[in-house]
């Protein structure tokens, strides 16, 4: 018995694709994303300054307080980068991808320069792989394309 092959359609032109999770949902990952990170990057930070030596208030602290300098940190800048031209959008968080290295290389009791230098290092690479990206997916004016 013959059946009839399956209609294909067309996929729409609306230029988005479909999105999964409710409003509520990418209301939460707003602050949870940046929250979560930042308490990861502060125990990190905790973790090179001790140098598996016994944890102490001060460590303590700097981790918390790292935390929270980077969660404040991502939040404005991801509030902020999406309203800049793509150079800028890369270069923004390239900056902070470098700093953050930078510091937490720091931690680890490797020299200024040393640690500068990685800093650089990570934030120059941040920037090419962003900037490609928003390159090939944004026109000039930042909308992205399909």
């Amino acid at each position: 018995m013959a059946h009839a092959a399956p209609v294909m359609r067309a996929p729409s032109r609306t230029g988005r694709t479909p999105d999964v999770f409710s409003d509520r949902t990418h209301r939460i990952a707003t602050w949870a994303v940046p929250v979560t990170l930042g308490l990861i990057y502060g125990y990190w930070v905790a973790a090179n300054n001790r140098s598996g030596e016994a944890i102490t208030g001060w460590n303590v602290l700097l981790g918390f307080v790292s935390a929270i300098v980077f969660a404040a940190l991502w939040m404005g800048i991801h509030a902020l980068a999406p309203h800049v031209i793509r150079e800028v959008h890369a270069l923004i968080w390239a900056a902070f991808a470098g700093c953050a290295f930078g510091f937490l290389y720091s931690e680890t009791g490797a020299s200024v320069l040393r640690s500068a230098g990685m800093g650089v290092a990570i934030g120059a690479s941040t920037f090419g792989v962003l900037f490609y990206r928003y390159y090939t997916h944004e026109d000039a004016e930042g909308h992205r394309v399909r």
